[in-house]
């Protein structure tokens, strides 16, 4: 039975160390407690676990990733729109518990985290808080609808989930092509397409 746990484990990681918008992790997370009938908060518990740290991970490794394909201006830039976002201090905790609770991807807010290289420390804690909440929300209701898997497969593809998907893309398109120096300094809206080296 503890290996069901660790596909638990293993599918939350894998959703949520990859670099792009993936479904939220609660997606894999509840179709194995239904398929398995697992305890629902263990699930809870294990899966938040492994997005943790897939989380992690992503801030380890995506300022190297970040270096060699961004030019060193939109890194610079990045990286200075994370020390404004670090002074705000519990404000920038208290949006990120809120950000973490809509069911929007959290992969825009680790990208720009990894990217401006703040301290994993400085958004954890907050993202645990809110992703604790949201997932065992959503693992509950989960359970509660599994007599409806049908309509849930359905809902998979639902405009929400589409509109969630590109709402994310857009926020990495927003972190990647808005001149932050120009905007946060100059007060000037500047879009630079030219990032890659």
């Amino acid at each position: 039975m503890w290996w069901q746990y660790l596909l638990v484990f293993a599918g939350a990681f894998l959703f949520d160390v990859v670099p792009i918008p993936f479904p939220p992790a609660f997606s894999i997370m509840i179709p194995l407690q239904i398929m398995f009938k697992l305890n629902t908060w263990m699930v809870t518990i294990v899966g938040v676990a492994g997005s943790i740290l897939g989380r992690y991970v992503l801030t380890l490794y995506i300022p190297f990733l970040a270096d060699k394909i961004f030019k060193p201006e939109k890194n610079k830039e990045v990286q200075f729109l994370g020390k404004k976002i670090s002074e705000k201090g519990w404000k920038s905790q208290l949006i990120i518990v809120a950000y973490s609770l809509l069911p929007l991807p959290t992969t825009p807010l680790f990208l720009a985290g990894g990217m401006a290289r703040i301290k994993p420390i400085q958004i954890i804690p907050a993202f645990f808080i809110g992703k604790f909440i949201s997932d065992a929300l959503a693992v509950n209701l989960g359970k509660f609808a599994s007599d409806n898997v049908h309509d849930m497969m359905s809902a998979a593809l639902s405009w929400k989930s589409i509109a969630s998907l590109v709402f994310g893309l857009l926020l990495i398109c927003s972190l990647l092509f808005i001149d932050w120096l120009s905007l946060l300094e100059k007060k000037e809206f500047k879009l630079n397409f030219k990032i890659f080296k």
